[in-house]
């Protein structure tokens, strides 16, 4: 219980890729500390820029430092001067050649570092946490995220005993590795104490490599709803006369090719009118013929016979449901203690 997984590093090497894409054999542990010096120069100088993310990359003689900020303007600086600032100073820690990219968050609401550092930033100013993570939450959804979850730690409001308050909205499928989660901390630092934010977002499903959605059956398991047909297959009806003599050979339907749109639906034409229904009945018997017809002519309203103008229709009548008769009273039985005049006077 309480073991929390971090979820970008539960999905490293599946649908994510590494902060740091690059290989040593034996300086491994020196470029380690190079761009932990790095990430630690960049965090410090671009403080005010929104910087979400640093990515760093390694050739032969050339260093790529990959700065993602809801804020380029600050790193550019006026006329490239901070950015070239930040490169000598680069260049200085590693020896190398480097290059700086820097690329735009256009969505900062989506970001969950950038969420969790303005939740901070509104405690700092000693803004009530209940409404900072209500607000947040509410601009998060609104900007097109499936699921936010926000957790702030700490001496909340001053009090003595610290505690963990959280708020939450949509769904946040953290045991499902094709789910698109970011994660991002960020501290408050006051008066009374530093507290932690923590923020998860459900951005959506992580799509696959071809630009379409990972579907649930997986490659080639996709499920397409069949169109349905423009006319509905008309009920079979089976003749009253067929049931009435078993022993006889039952009459087998012609079958018709009927072609609907593109597509040629086999369709069963059985006798729907009054005229192929009687013809069915000329080679019963006597007795039969009589049953028959009788059923025929309660079903004559169904083969779309429309009785004539003199003709009258008998309107039938309407059945009323039985009542219900209420269960008699048991008698309570006597005591044996009473007197049994009454029984006599019976």
């Amino acid at each position: 219980m309480g073991q929390k997984v971090n979820p970008i590093g539960f999905r490293l090497g599946v649908y994510r890729q590494w902060d740091a894409r690059w290989y040593a054999d034996k300086d491994y542990t020196k470029l380690l500390h190079e761009d932990l010096a790095m990430r630690r120069l960049i965090g410090s100088r671009l403080r005010n820029a929104g910087v979400a993310r640093i990515e760093t990359e390694r050739s032969a003689n050339q260093l790529t430092v990959i700065i993602q900020t809801a804020k380029p303007g600050i790193v550019i600086g006026k006329q490239g001067a901070s950015v070239d600032a930040l490169r000598d100073e680069l260049e200085r820690i590693s020896g190398k050649k480097v290059r700086v990219t820097i690329h735009e968050i256009k969505v900062p609401e989506l970001d969950a570092r950038m969420v969790a550092e303005n939740v901070a930033s509104q405690l700092e100013k000693r803004i009530a946490f209940r409404r900072a993570l209500k607000q947040t939450v509410m601009r998060s959804m609104r900007a097109g995220a499936k699921g936010v979850k926000l957790e702030v730690s700490g001496r909340l409001g001053g009090a003595e005993m610290s505690r963990r308050e959280w708020d939450r909205d949509g769904r946040v499928p953290l045991h499902t590795l094709r789910a698109n989660i970011d994660f991002g901390r960020a501290e408050a630092r006051t008066t009374f104490g530093r507290i932690g934010v923590t923020c998860w977002i459900y951005k959506g499903d992580y799509v696959t490599a071809t630009g379409e959605p990972v579907m649930i059956g997986g490659p080639g398991r996709e499920v397409v709803e069949a169109a349905r047909p423009a006319v509905a297959p008309e009920r079979e009806r089976r003749p009253a006369a067929a049931a009435l003599a078993p022993d006889r050979e039952e009459v087998t339907p012609l079958v018709a090719e009927v072609p609907l749109g593109d597509e040629a639906d086999t369709v069963a034409s059985q006798p729907d009118d009054a005229d192929g229904a009687v013809a069915v009945l000329e080679g019963l018997g006597e007795a039969d013929v009589e049953v028959a017809e009788a059923e025929l002519d309660e079903e004559l309203p169904e083969l779309g016979v429309v009785p004539g103008a003199d003709a009258k229709v008998e309107k039938l009548p309407v059945k009323k449901p039985a009542a219900r008769r209420r269960p008699s009273s048991a008698k309570k039985p006597a005591p044996s203690g009473a007197p049994k005049a009454e029984a006599e006077e019976d």
